[in-house]
């Protein structure tokens, strides 16, 4: 009935026993020990558990227990127990951080009561060690996914809650909608973001080679293997593989990968010896595999194995508002990247830019935008050049009104939706500043 383990440390077989019991039927799952170091291995960062160790044990003591504890995560609840009524042994453990002190005999009331504490404690400690990272993150992903339609805060607000969990994903997207920008904010924001991410396109490598690509190989295993090539899932361990366009992976190597998915381990070409693999697969298509199944295209048993995490990209066209706030980070990465001055994208343009399909999508805006900056004729559709002269066709107070929002919008969201600091930044009392997000339909929880 509860998360949080608990982790018994106790040498003497009797009151271990009894302990364990007692802790049992209170409702905890508890795992026991006859001696320190095998319990020590178990821990780490964010450990949801409490250990209760006796002091003097075999091997390292219960207070040098204390201190590994402690120096993998502070914050780890330990409570030491001890028949000896060593009061200055008690003062000095509490003083170098345990959680409680008690001594034997002790009932099984007193040894679950404070145990439920600790673990109370354990469990509010870690909600907050969340959280805080989870604010963290969202400053990050913002960046990193830009849009304010709800579809795009719900995608990031989907990416954030599973990023950590260690389930495969599948991604759905049509070509330039960044299916694998998506993919590495998965990694980013996940605990596998210190080890390797490991980008496949399955519709680029030749058939011939790619189980030597994607599984490695030993030396001699085929004419031309003179050396052992590790593999891309390999080198992907600990860490994340992406898989794009995983629509066009042949069949023959859909069964490899789903025994990948299945078994986490792999076998190098010309080699026997299997060598487990720990990493989180996530997959892209740009068509639906539902069907390609049903056409007998993509195997059903991969479908359902992907098919767990599903994450859908909405294409440019059905996210219109979106597309000036991208338009304008585009034109300043190119200004950037070309040395040039960020050229003024008057209205006329701009409702080119809206007006548009955008067939290709995210990738195609970022080319309009290098295009534009470099002031090439047919930068944007329908629009000769950036210096063109098309007559505007909306009206001045629409213009200012355009450009009102758009400082309102830019000066909430470095403020992360705080209307006492956005009001600082624009020199605006806060009734006036909410008289115009009013008018302009922009509220402050759209930037938080």
């Amino acid at each position: 009935m509860d998360d949080i383990q608990v982790i018994l440390v106790e040498d003497d077989p009797a009151v271990r026993e009894g302990s364990a019991q007692a802790l049992d039927l209170a409702g905890f799952n508890v795992r026991s020990f006859d001696a320190a170091e095998p319990a020590r291995e178990l821990l780490h960062a964010d450990s949801r558990c409490v250990i209760v160790s006796d002091v003097r044990l075999p091997g390292i003591s219960g207070l040098e227990l204390l201190a590994a504890a402690h120096g993998v995560d502070p914050g780890l609840p330990v409570i030491l127990v001890t028949g000896h009524g060593d009061i200055a042994m008690a003062v000095q453990a509490m003083h170098d951080g345990a959680y409680d002190f008690i001594e034997k005999p002790y009932s099984s009331d007193q040894l679950a009561e404070v145990v439920r504490r600790a673990a109370d404690k354990r469990r509010l400690q870690l909600e907050v060690r969340e959280l805080r990272q989870r604010l963290a993150h969202s400053q990050g992903i913002d960046a990193a996914l830009l849009g304010n339609t709800p579809a795009m805060r719900e995608l990031r607000r989907t990416i954030l809650a599973v990023a950590s969990q260690p389930a495969d994903v599948l991604i759905y997207g049509e070509t330039g909608t960044g299916k694998e920008l998506v993919a590495r904010c998965l990694h980013e924001f996940s605990e596998r973001a210190r080890r390797h991410y490991v980008a496949v396109n399955c519709g680029a490598i030749p058939e011939t080679i790619f189980e030597s690509e994607l599984f490695g190989h030993e030396a001699g295993a085929f004419t031309g293997a003179a050396k052992r090539q590790v593999g891309k899932i390999e080198h992907a361990s600990e860490g994340t593989l992406f898989l794009d366009e995983i629509e066009s992976l042949p069949l023959a190597m859909q069964v490899k990968l789903l025994r990948v998915l299945q078994e986490r381990y792999i076998e190098r070409l010309g080699s026997v010896q299997p060598l487990p693999v720990d990493v989180r697969v996530v997959a892209a298509s740009k068509a639906d595999l539902r069907d390609l199944v049903d056409q007998g295209q993509f195997r059903a048993d991969l479908y359902y194995r992907l098919n767990l995490i599903v994450l859908h990209i909405p294409p440019l066209r059905e996210r219109r508002d979106d597309i000036p706030l991208l338009f304008e980070h585009f034109m300043l990465d190119a200004a950037s990247r070309y040395r040039r001055d960020v050229p003024t994208v008057p209205p006329a343009h701009l409702q080119a830019l809206l007006r548009h399909d955008w067939p290709g999508n995210v990738r195609e805006l970022r080319n309009a935008a290098d295009r534009y900056v470099l002031g090439l004729p047919g930068a944007l559709p329908g629009v000769a050049g950036p210096a063109a002269a098309t007559p505007a066709t909306a009206s001045l107070a629409d213009q200012v009104g355009a450009f009102e929002r758009s400082v309102i919008d830019a000066a909430l969201r470095a403020a992360g939706g705080s209307v006492s600091s956005a009001c600082t930044a624009l020199g605006l009392p806060k009734q006036t500043l909410y008289h115009k997000m009013q008018k302009h339909g922009l509220t402050a929880e759209d930037y938080r």
